[in-house]
């Protein structure tokens, strides 16, 4: 029997992805055009809702993120029409959208927010996680509350709060650069986290949620693998703060075990058999303070690592956390859409693609604009709300025959979020990103209460990491925006007895 054909729909605009940027999109064309129906394709059946959102300064802003069923994305919005399957072709010269229930769906203007895909080091193994979407994430809960150890791979976002928040169980970490967190900070800003992360962890009444799920609305669609695992999907990206509802504990009663291997990526890896075939000998879990591993490993394991430094660790299973790549292949059979280094689909300073029609908002497009002196691209949450929003805004425009300007968001790269229960906030180049040897760094740092670190070129402010409740994340926004001569302050500008908001009122 043939299978029933899906739903056929025509309209003037189509979403794909209900990640942030997907849903963002879809919302804020809900809201200029109340009278026409907008279409939005998700292959989970939960969606990404922005919620409690606060803009902090001029670009600097927090929202939480809710996870719901895209029935109540309907409720609020009843002109936003979900389509709940993945994407089985695009014919861009014909305007449709095939979907892999049947469905057939045209439109006017088309906006891709399909987010990314992780990067496994070691696809098909049944012993490498990798932790993307909801469901990942609850695959990776309930591997964990049968793990003794485990070994994480990667240095991202999601490495340093894994590093951070499993309990009851050893965790070693393989990271390719000399310290933690090699995306967003130095050396220094990783030394000031790392003391806390040896540390032992206050209770977890201390933790700020900012994530809330709502998956009781959505259990028997989700057993089976809905969302991500269906069909070779991705689900949408987690949101901040993603492991809150999350029990994550091994088996040991310990709180938390952590060994840090530096400058080394996965070599090898082995099932139990090939291991013991192979001859090689795995090392215990380090016990001293020393960063070495010297005594044989007595225990058996269902895999082992052997890493570019040559050591060997065994453990139950192993987090691949080195990444994502934009989840572009299902639009690219039959269609001209340029490419960017990275894999993401190109975009303009109006957020369209190289084939007409198609727009691309979040993890999956690539900038291809001149950015601003102060602006990066980075796949983050923060990004791809605001990408999803003004990609709204740009086919709103289009649709209408407006002219519309480059949003204020883009002038300056800013990002909060949490990392080891500290308030971080990211601004400009604050790593020093393409400014060469021609900068200097200023620095302020009280043990286990906060981090500043300012970047100044020229005598002027270009980026700022702030760690801990600084206060100074609004001021440093408008000294980096306004391009401010602080060559007369000198060392003023972080001295902590002066309250620096007064020189800039």
């Amino acid at each position: 029997m043939e299978a029933a054909p899906g739903p056929a729909t025509a309209g003037r605009f189509v979403v794909v992805g209900g990640g942030i940027a997907g849903v963002t999109c879809a919302e804020q064309l809900a809201l200029q055009f109340p009278s026409e129906d907008i279409v939005l394709v998700t292959a989970s059946p939960l969606i990404k809702a922005v919620t409690n959102f606060k803009q902090v300064s001029k670009v600097l802003e927090e929202f939480d993120v809710e996870e719901q069923p895209s029935t109540m994305l309907e409720n609020r919005f009843p002109n936003i029409k979900v389509v709940e399957s993945g994407v089985k072709q695009l014919k861009s010269e014909d305007h449709w959208l095939l979907t892999e229930d049947g469905g057939q769906h045209a439109y006017k203007k088309l906006c891709l927010c399909a987010g990314a895909k992780p990067k496994l080091i070691c696809k098909g193994n049944p012993y490498v996680l990798g932790i993307r979407d909801t469901d990942s994430a609850q695959e990776f809960q309930k591997q964990l509350a049968h793990a003794k150890r485990i070994l994480i791979v990667g240095n991202g976002g999601i490495a340093l709060e894994l590093a951070y928040e499993v309990e009851g169980c050893e965790v070693v970490w393989a990271i390719k650069d000399k310290a933690i967190g090699n995306t967003f900070f130095d050396a220094g800003a990783a030394e000031f986290l790392t003391c806390k992360l040896r540390a032992e962890k206050p209770g977890a009444a201390a933790t700020h949620k900012r994530t809330r799920y709502t998956m009781e609305g959505s259990k028997k669609k989700s057993q089976g693998g809905a969302g991500g695992a269906r069909a070779g999907h991705t689900g949408s990206a987690l949101g901040p703060d993603w492991h809150e509802g999350l029990n994550l504990k091994g088996t040991r009663e310990f709180s938390h075990k952590i060994h840090i291997e530096t400058l080394c990526e996965v070599k090898k890896i082995y099932l139990q058999e090939e291991f013991r075939t192979a001859g090689k000998t795995s090392l215990a879990f380090p016990r001293g303070c020393l960063n070495e591993s010297v005594t044989a490993d007595t225990e058996r394991w269902p895999v082992y690592v052997e890493l570019t430094n040559g050591k060997v660790y065994g453990c139950d299973f192993i987090v691949s956390a080195t990444g994502v790549t934009p989840n572009v292949d299902p639009f690219l059979s039959g269609n001209s859409f340029d490419l960017g280094e990275d894999g993401g689909l190109k975009v303009d300073g109006h957020m369209r693609t190289s084939v007409a029609d198609i727009y691309a908002a979040g993890d999956i497009c690539t900038a291809a604009w001149q950015p601003s002196t102060h602006w990066q691209q980075m796949r983050l949450w923060t990004q791809a709300r605001q990408m999803g929003w003004y990609a709204a805004k740009c086919l709103a425009a289009d649709a209408l025959g407006h002219a519309i300007d480059m949003d204020f968001s883009f002038e300056l790269f800013a990002h909060v979020t949490k990392f080891f229960n500290y308030k971080v906030v990211l601004l400009g180049k604050y790593n020093a990103q393409g400014l060469g040897s021609d900068h200097e760094l200023m620095l302020r740092c009280t043990k286990g209460q906060e981090y500043v670190k300012v970047v100044m070129q020229n005598g002027r402010m270009m980026g700022a990491v702030l760690i801990g409740e600084t206060d100074l994340e609004e001021t440093f926004e408008n000294l980096i925006l306004n391009q401010m001569n602080l060559s007369s302050y000198g060392e003023d500008l972080l001295d902590p007895n002066i309250d620096i908001e007064d020189y800039f009122d």
